[in-house]
């Protein structure tokens, strides 16, 4: 989804450009980018990224990576991710990938089996409460291992909170980065996952094989 910077009344950045030429337009988007962020205008950017368990969203505040998103149908794909970022931290909303290179570069190091943990700024302020201390104590769980839900809820204070635990993985606003895909059921069994069943057998099978 390609962004306009210019004053849509609402604040939202969404509207494409209306240029048919890939390489004008392009030319024109990373003028763009460069005047929405000398004027102060870029609040978060975004950009996609493939990778073998399917393209992810990626965006990121001036504090850090705030989202990475599945584009799962279940789920609204991207765009329901790039309207909750409009919503809940800020409309103005841009793709511009290199403000992502970091976060790209440790991601690929990672599916190439090069990378254990990721070593990011993080912008946490989509988690809240309970959710927050979950997916907080979920970065702690070592590359190769996993806990159980209970095991997760009990580390959180809350040991009778599974239910609970199962909800905010399913919420964690950065899957893979959090590896909110290293908690299991108690008798093993891989259990939900917003990628999907298959993102989730796979990065654990990443992991166990390194």
């Amino acid at each position: 989804m390609t962004t306009n910077a210019s004053d849509q009344g609402d604040g939202h950045l969404f509207s494409a450009l209306p240029v048919e030429d890939p390489a004008t337009q392009a030319r024109l988007h990373e003028r763009l980018v460069a005047d929405a962020e000398r004027e102060g205008l870029l609040d978060v950017a975004y950009r996609t990224l493939v990778t073998p368990v399917g393209t992810l969203l990626l965006a990121a505040t001036d504090q850090g990576l705030v989202r990475v998103a599945y584009d799962s149908p279940d789920h609204g794909g991207h765009d329901a991710a790039l309207a909750e970022l409009a919503d809940r931290v800020s409309p103005r909303v841009l793709e511009a990938p290199d403000r992502l290179a970091q976060v790209v570069e440790q991601i690929e190091e990672y599916f190439e089996g090069r990378r254990t943990r990721f070593e990011l700024a993080l912008d946490l302020r989509l988690s809240k409460g309970f959710r927050r201390e979950v997916i907080t104590h979920l970065s702690g769980i070592a590359y190769g291992r996993t806990e159980s839900y209970a095991q997760v809820a009990a580390a959180a204070g809350s040991p009778r909170a599974v239910r609970a635990v199962g909800t905010a993985c399913a919420t964690n606003p950065l899957p893979v980065v959090i590896p909110c895909h290293r908690v299991v059921r108690s008798d093993g069994s891989a259990g939900g996952y917003a990628g999907g069943a298959a993102a989730k057998n796979a990065l654990l099978a990443l992991e166990t094989a390194a």
